[in-house]
């Protein structure tokens, strides 16, 4: 009787995303110890593999052959081959096809480990004077102008930070789309991160816009937005009362089922006064 076949495992190893100073021990060992790595780009990820002297053999992984490629590294590790993923730059499964080569590993049963190391929406994130708390992540915004349009939308009420990658030739269009949609907020732009020429210049939207109208954008960006103010959400509120006159307000609660008292509180918070100058404000009317 034949020994049952112990299942290989996926493992996803992030890659420098400029300094190759920047990859970690363990992703070399793990790198040097699987039977194979799927690459988004083997032309590229060659010559990563041959800096760190890693002679395992690769397969081309990457967004037009995800679903197929993906069932065949599935199948070699049930077959008790260990896979290696790797990108062009970065974390795997960040903005690439990573996703899904996960996703069947889990339908499959079978082991998924990620070992951690460089991300460019976390490096961008850390260093761009923006807040770091609470964050969004929309990686490059979808090239279908509706698809976009609804994206954008989303994003004119997100309170967190917004980190999206976007191209050098498309980084002005992309900006003012954004001051459409956002206004003039707070920005800081990321570009050749981890590199010699690495910068992160924190301006606003209209500033960025200008600055490269004049000057032309070159390397790989990250922007990094910051999102909108609870005050600012607060002044939008109040702002949608401004045509209708306290009476009508009032009436709008009451309508609703509440009763005077509660109503009157209502409207007081919805103008950003107190209930007595609203109390006042319908004696004298």
């Amino acid at each position: 009787m034949s020994e049952e076949i112990k299942q290989g495992k996926l493992y996803l190893c992030a890659t420098p995303i400029g300094n190759l100073e920047d990859i970690t021990y363990r992703v070399v060992r793990i790198l040097k110890e699987v039977d194979i790595i799927g690459a988004e780009d083997t032309r590229n990820s060659v010559k990563l593999l041959n800096h760190f002297e890693i002679k395992t053999p690769m397969t081309s992984y990457h967004e037009f052959n995800k679903y197929d490629k993906a069932k065949q590294l599935v199948q070699m590790m049930l077959n008790g081959k260990n896979v290696a993923i790797i990108t062009d730059a970065g974390t795997p499964g960040i903005s690439d096809p990573g996703e899904e080569v996960v996703r069947q590993c889990y339908e499959a049963g079978i082991e998924v480990s990620s070992l951690p190391g460089a991300a460019a929406c976390v490096t961008a994130l850390t260093m761009s004077g923006q807040k770091t708390r609470r964050f969004c992540f929309e990686a490059f915004l979808p090239s279908d102008k509706k698809e976009k349009s609804t994206v954008l939308e989303e994003l004119k009420n997100e309170t967190r930070t917004i980190v999206i990658y976007e191209a050098p030739h498309r980084l002005v269009r992309t900006l003012k789309e954004l001051r459409d949609a956002l206004g003039n907020r707070s920005i800081t732009l990321c570009r050749e991160l981890t590199k010699k020429y690495e910068e992160a210049d924190k301006t606003t939207i209209d500033g960025a816009i200008e600055k490269y109208n004049e000057k032309e954008p070159k390397g790989e960006f990250v922007l990094v937005i910051e999102g909108k103010s609870q005050e600012e959400i607060k002044e939008e509120k109040r702002k949608q009362w401004e045509d209708m006159s306290i009476e009508e307000h009032m009436e709008y609660y009451v309508n609703q089922g509440n009763d005077k008292k509660a109503a009157m509180k209502l409207v007081a918070k919805d103008r950003g006064v107190s209930k007595r100058d609203i109390y006042n404000t319908l004696i004298k009317e």
